[in-house]
């Protein structure tokens, strides 16, 4: 017989009017120029840099109707300063051949010697599926071995 759910109290709605925020807060297409999102700093290569943290919010759609309260649904965006944003660092050529060797790890099964082009549940399965189910995989699911080896690194 299932135990009857305990019910919670209903959750207080924690409201802050807009005046008392501590940071200012932006609604959708109303955001001064030279503020982005962590996203979009992405999108331009950047990385924070010496943002020290967010300098302003950026109001979810749904507050964008309440303007007198202050947003604080997880969806709201923290907005970063781009004139302070530096240019994404490029790994080096070791540091990609070490994250080649890591990825090749998780993707070849141990019992078939095949690189997938996936991640293999080699912690709850320890092989590939083909080999715990015992049927033989599709050519286009793993990685033709050819030898010898070769990387395809960015740097």
């Amino acid at each position: 017989m299932p135990r009857p759910r305990k019910k919670r109290p209903p959750r207080e709605v924690k409201r802050v009017p807009r005046s008392e925020a501590h940071l200012p807060e932006y609604d959708r297409g109303a955001v001064p120029e030279g503020l982005v999102t962590r996203r979009q700093l992405r999108d331009m290569n950047l990385s924070p840099g010496d943002n020290e943290g967010p300098v302003a919010i950026l109001r979810c759609r749904l507050c964008a109707t309440r303007p007198q309260w202050s947003c604080r649904h997880p969806t709201r965006g923290f907005l970063l300063r781009v004139d302070l944003a530096k240019p994404k660092r490029v790994p080096t050529l070791a540091q990609e051949w070490a994250l080649d060797r890591a990825m090749a790890a998780r993707s070849t099964c141990p019992e078939c010697m095949r690189r997938y082009w996936f991640c293999l549940p080699l912690r709850t399965k320890g092989s590939c599926d083909p080999c715990f189910s015992g049927f033989e995989p599709s050519p286009d699911t793993y990685v033709a071995s050819t030898a010898p080896v070769i990387h395809r690194l960015a740097a």
